[in-house]
């Protein structure tokens, strides 16, 4: 593999985007080369501006589940640019794609479809403080909700990559009501409320942490965060930008029986395209302007062209239904295995549904620190090797590895065969 174009046109972007990339992890600053400049993509695979062709397992971070250039999805997109791009008005698809959200998902009530998914977390835990009067928010270490102000505290994803987990530029007063607790670590959270209790207005979580790599829940963590927010009073909210979708039709709340107050989703909703959602149940969402005292708006909020990829993207998914998601399952556990018996106990393999991570520790990985104490030289090494042998997975041992229904069998027999000869390697 030669990267000659993409090493020029990093250089080139360097002198007029900060960094050289417009999202910190396209930088590959975590394995220590010069980021590779996509040209287009197809179904699983993606293709660079040297011409190299990869079996794609980033999938734009987690949106391309029916893999790229879904040909429902792309005639969808079409139509809709025939017919206008922006009208800072209500629609028809506004209207459909909340109902087909609401379908799959029967706790979002309501659903108030924004731009993006670090300003649908953003606006629902504004939500929450409206609705419950509170101020202080608890999230956990190595979370990360987007970096809207507030909730960019001991972050994970590209901050936890880079160590800045807390970013220049935000102010004190901006994150004195945010509250951190160990993901996984009920005793953490109780100490919290204990403390704290009466002025909570929402625990916010990953339901399966996929910004410090994938991190499931342990049995009953989830459970235990339902009990404790209605026993002071407090919602609960599950970001769902990253997990949306992915598990199983209705998310994590499907996939681990556990309803949460809110819910916030991400590019998932628009088959890839700039959109996010937040919803819960009525009498909350209600609070919500012009309904309510709670003020947010967009004028790109809810536009055509991300609705519409949005309504076939969701629309396919409920076709497939359970089979769809089986063969994703089985799609995962098939890498997961390969990768433990490649590397043996060198390495701790997390997977959630289609979503899996490769940890170059001997240790089981449940929080933040346990992931933080992976060696990242190693994944750095890894991930080179596999992108050498046309394998595309994230430049951070903090983010997820996806897979979609693009994915064929001679996809994923080529990938076990990669892992098996990196694991003779490394």
């Amino acid at each position: 593999m030669k990267h000659t174009r993409s090493e020029q046109l990093f250089e080139q972007s360097k002198t007029c985007i900060p960094g050289g990339v417009n999202s910190p992890v396209r930088a590959y600053q975590a394995v220590g080369s010069s980021p590779v400049f996509l040209e287009r993509a197809k179904g699983s695979k993606v293709y660079d501006v040297d011409g190299q062709e990869y079996i794609d397992y980033v999938c734009s971070f987690g949106p391309c589940i029916l893999g790229h250039c879904d040909k429902n999805v792309i005639n969808a997109v079409k139509q809709a640019c025939d017919k206008g791009l922006t009208f800072g008005a209500p629609t028809e698809a506004e209207y459909r794609l909340a109902m087909l959200i609401k379908e799959c998902m029967p706790s979002m009530e309501m659903t108030r479809l924004v731009s993006s998914g670090t300003e649908a977390v953003m606006s629902a835990v504004r939500a929450a403080r409206g609705y419950t009067g509170r101020d202080k928010i608890v999230k956990f270490r190595g979370c990360y909700h987007g970096h809207s102000d507030g909730l960019l505290v001991k972050a994970g994803s590209g901050s936890m990559t880079q160590s800045v987990p807390d970013s220049a530029g935000v102010l004190e007063d901006y994150t004195k009501h945010t509250l951190v607790a160990e993901y996984n670590r009920e005793d953490s959270v109780k100490e919290l409320f204990e403390a704290k209790g009466k002025e909570i207005a929402a625990v916010i979580v990953e339901p399966v942490a996929a910004n410090m790599g994938v991190v499931p829940p342990k049995d009953g963590f989830l459970q235990f965060l339902r009990e404790i927010t209605r026993e002071y009073g407090a919602l609960l909210i599950f970001d769902e930008v990253i997990t949306g979708f992915r598990l199983a039709l209705g998310g994590p709340q499907e996939y681990y029986q556990v309803t949460p107050d809110l819910t916030t989703l991400g590019k998932i909703i628009g088959g890839g395209m700039s959109v996010g959602a937040y919803g819960g149940k009525k009498e909350i969402m209600e609070v919500v302007a012009p309904a309510g005292p709670v003020y947010q708006a967009g004028t790109l909020s809810g536009n055509p062209v991300s609705t519409a990829a949005g309504i076939a993207t969701i629309s396919a998914l409920k076709q497939g239904g359970s089979r769809l998601y089986q063969e994703l399952e089985q799609k995962g556990k098939r890498l997961a295995e390969t990768a433990k018996e490649a590397f043996g106990d060198r390495v701790c393999v997390n997977r959630a549904g289609s979503l899996l991570s490769v940890f170059f520790t001997k240790e089981q990985v449940t929080d933040f620190q346990s992931a933080a104490s992976s060696d990242r030289e190693k994944y750095a090494m890894y991930f080179h090797y596999l992108l050498k042998q046309g394998i595309y997975t994230a430049p951070s041992q903090f983010e997820a590895m996806f897979l979609s229904t693009a994915h064929s069998d001679e996809d994923i027999e080529r990938t076990i065969e990669v892992i098996k000869e990196a694991g003779k390697i490394l």
